[in-house]
């Protein structure tokens, strides 16, 4: 199987080998994948090694990798909105959450590629779960725009808000938010909740459809045309700004455990 990293700031995977079909998801530089097909010399189908997802990449936004690189730890991210670093000795700029994968010292060299970077790094293994600290970690991304399939500070969606900020706490949430309601201890009651626990949200047919992180009883922050801080109850969110209902809450999920 061949291993790759994505060399680019973000990098778009599709449903189908084409610009014009949906963009399913993103890959962000520093994350690896294996190359499970190709479709002429312009698309591969890759499978993230960080939640499994599968999608068409173009083989641009990528370096082969070798075995000890791909294995690395993801435990060092970059912190800064947006952080410039150097690939083979160009200027880049890369979003918050990028993978500074095999990294030692400022320094990665994937193969025949020069990684260079100076910027603030943080390490998912000391990061804090108290509710402070999930606070600010989430508003990082406040007023993010929305956007279908993305997972990065430029553009997110409700799924990939929720899998960002929890792989910033050393969680790997799967990447669709009905996936991600399978995972966790269910939380009875709203009133039970602690800062950090995922509400998820049903439509008319019952199938989970949008999530958000609890930040108390009566607040959520999600990604809902734009990363908001909105009001929540027993029956779901109300809009904060035109008061509509606007999401019927179904679960309660908790990951987090209290350190």
């Amino acid at each position: 199987m061949i291993r790759a990293i994505c060399c680019v700031p973000v990098s778009p995977l599709r449903s189908e080998p084409s610009h014009r079909t949906e963009m399913v998801s993103q890959l962000l530089f520093g994350e690896c994948c294996e190359i499970l097909d190709q479709a002429d010399r312009y698309w591969y189908r890759v499978r993230v090694k960080f939640d499994g997802y599968e999608g068409w990449c173009q083989p641009a936004h990528l370096a082969e990798v070798d075995e000890a690189e791909y294995e690395s730890p993801g435990q060092a991210l970059t912190l800064e909105w947006v952080s410039a670093l150097e690939y083979n000795g160009h200027p880049m700029r890369v979003p918050m959450g990028s993978q500074l994968t095999a990294m030692k010292n400022g320094k990665a060299k994937w193969r025949k590629n020069q990684v260079h970077y100076k910027g603030k790094i943080w390490d998912v293994t000391a990061a804090g779960t108290d509710p402070k600290s999930i606070r600010q970690l989430t508003y990082k991304y406040l007023n993010t725009p929305y956007l279908w399939g993305g997972k990065s500070v430029f553009g997110i969606d409700c799924s990939g808000f929720t899998q960002s900020v929890f792989k910033f706490l050393g969680i790997t949430l799967l990447r669709d938010a009905w996936q991600q309601a399978g995972q966790g201890e269910a939380v009875g009651f709203l009133e039970e909740m602690r800062t950090g626990d995922l509400a998820f949200f049903d439509n008319e047919e019952g199938r989970i459809t949008h999530v958000g992180i609890l930040l108390n009883t009566n607040e959520i922050i999600h990604s809902s045309g734009k990363v908001r801080i909105d009001k929540i109850d027993n029956m779901g969110i109300v809009q904060s700004e035109t008061f509509e209902r606007t999401h019927h809450l179904r679960v309660i999920k908790r990951l987090l455990v209290e350190k």
